[in-house]
């Protein structure tokens, strides 16, 4: 006898999350995205069909393979994922799933996608990201984007959200996460804030600032001779 696994028959198609690379043909006229694990040296596009990544010709996904496009059903696991450091990069995918697919606790194996939206998060330097940047990786005609602010392009290869989604088609939304948050004081990377807390930035940085124009007007009035010894 063999055993048959349940069969479930949705009135719609489940949703599901997971993180990828955007990646952005040489020629800069197709967008798409690559895994973070199984399948990661093969781009996909936003609507796309699952292969074997060992080279079976069986249909993904098979029971007795891993192969198959791959999800979680909650989000919070999948931006759980953005914390390593691996994947501070990648952007997070809200999938719809297609054809077959197998159900386990987490998630989805499955064998087509639709991907609804993608979410990019900030740029290094903690700035809402407002395009998408070479970060100097990639695949053989493809190259690897990291999310990024307008002041840290310096002059790499680019494109804005709105630019990535239109050369993706098919509908994708690409919509900009929110900028790191830091404590009080802390001046090396931007928090979204309201107009009193952005008044208290500026005075300290004033005050600051004031601070450097002490020291270097003392610094005049001393000479470059003054620090010496006779």
């Amino acid at each position: 006898m063999r055993l048959r696994l349940s069969e479930e028959r949705p009135t719609e198609p489940p949703t599901g999350y997971k993180i990828a690379h955007p990646m952005l043909s040489q020629d800069g006229t197709r967008a798409g995205f690559t895994g973070v694990s199984l399948g990661g040296a093969l781009p996909y596009a936003v609507l796309a069909d699952a292969s074997c990544v060992y080279g079976f010709r069986h249909r993904a996904p098979s029971r007795r393979c891993d192969c198959g496009f791959h999800c979680v059903h909650d989000r919070t696991t999948a931006e759980g994922l953005l914390c390593t450091a691996e994947h501070r990069t990648a952007v997070l995918l809200e999938v719809t799933v297609l054809g077959r697919y197998l159900r386990f606790e987490r998630g989805f194996r499955y064998a087509r996608q639709r991907v609804r939206t993608a979410t990019v998060g900030p740029c290094s330097c903690g700035t809402v990201a407002a395009a998408l940047a070479d970060s100097g990786r990639g695949r053989p005609g493809w190259r690897e984007l990291a999310p990024s602010c307008g002041g840290c392009l310096r002059g790499r290869t680019s494109v804005s959200l709105a630019g990535f989604a239109r050369l993706a088609g098919e509908g994708l939304r690409v919509v900009a996460g929110r900028a790191v948050a830091v404590a009080p004081g802390d001046l090396g990377a931007v928090e979204e804030l309201g107009v009193p807390e952005l008044a208290a930035e500026a005075a300290l940085l004033q005050a600051r600032l004031d601070w450097f124009q002490a020291q270097l007007a003392r610094l005049g009035e001393r000479g470059p001779e003054s620090g010496r010894e006779g």
